[in-house]
């Protein structure tokens, strides 16, 4: 009886490894953002980040969400975008949508943040900028806003 224990217990360890192994080894589901230094500038109603080094990235993936003082803009940036409820017509960069899908290294994303929207662009205002790509976050930003 016991050499049969032994054996069933050696093939339940041996299925188990097994299970492990290929939960280890197997694809991954998880998306891995991309890897990218950024800086970011605010001055009067414009906000440009620069990709400084790193991955490119997928701007159909990004998501920007911009927060003045702590408190986030009513209207949020859709990228890419033209023309968008709280922000002047045209960004530029990768953040126009008549542009191209891959922000690069050496690229600046700008946009103009409209008088309607809510809180303003004031110098001496801080702005945080988090930039997220397939919801895995890529950067927080932060600076002060500059007078133009």
């Amino acid at each position: 009886m016991a050499p049969v224990a032994g054996v069933l217990l050696l093939a339940i360890t041996v299925v188990l490894a097994g299970g492990v192994a290929a939960a280890a080894l197997g694809p991954s589901t998880a998306t891995v953002p991309p890897s990218a230094v950024l800086s970011l500038s605010a001055t009067d109603d414009r906000i440009a980040i620069r990709h400084r080094g790193g991955d490119p990235i997928d701007v159909a993936a990004v998501t920007v969400c911009v927060s003045v003082d702590g408190e986030p803009l009513d209207e949020q940036p859709s990228v890419p975008f033209f023309s968008a409820a709280g922000f002047r017509p045209g960004p530029t960069g990768p953040f126009n949508a008549a542009s191209d899908d891959t922000w690069r290294v050496g690229e600046t994303a700008s946009f103009r943040v409209a008088d309607t929207n809510d809180p303003t662009l004031e110098p001496g205002r801080t702005v945080t900028v988090r930039i997220t790509a397939d919801g895995q976050p890529v950067a927080t930003l932060e600076t002060s806003v500059e007078a133009g």
